[in-house]
């Protein structure tokens, strides 16, 4: 939205939010699965995936993803490098600033840790998937 000239003081976030639910929205009217990878800090947010789900007629799920080891979270973050124009790389304190607002889940949702080996996480994955109807 940068590059398309949006002002980086325009909230953007939310933005993000609304083009990626029209682009799913129109994924699902195709008949096809949405996967939606967005941090869905704030209830709101969950809401949307929600909201369209039930408008589309379409079972839906969350999955968390959680990182248990700060060392390692820390790590993997810093040693990263999203290579995307105009996003500067986040940082740990950002990291720790957007966990301290992160409004608590009420959602059933699977959570995933990203220290278990992938193997383990996907099968996780595939069997929560099935339950949902």
């Amino acid at each position: 939205m940068w590059r398309a000239g949006v002002a980086r003081d325009q909230p953007t976030g939310l933005a993000a939010y609304v083009v990626a639910e029209a682009v799913a929205g129109g994924v699902l009217a195709l008949g096809q699965t949405v996967i939606v990878d967005a941090v869905n800090a704030v209830e709101a947010a969950r809401e949307q995936w929600r909201s369209l789900a039930g408008r589309s007629g379409v079972p839906m799920a969350f999955i968390e993803v959680v990182c248990s080891d700060p060392v390692v979270h820390r790590r993997r973050l810093e040693g990263r490098s999203r290579g995307i124009e105009g996003f500067p790389e986040p940082t740990w304190e950002a990291v720790e600033r957007l966990r301290a607002e992160f409004a608590p889940w009420t959602d059933h949702r699977l959570v995933l840790d990203v220290v278990t080996d992938v193997s383990s996480n996907v099968t996780a994955a595939v069997e929560f998937l099935a339950t949902v109807s």
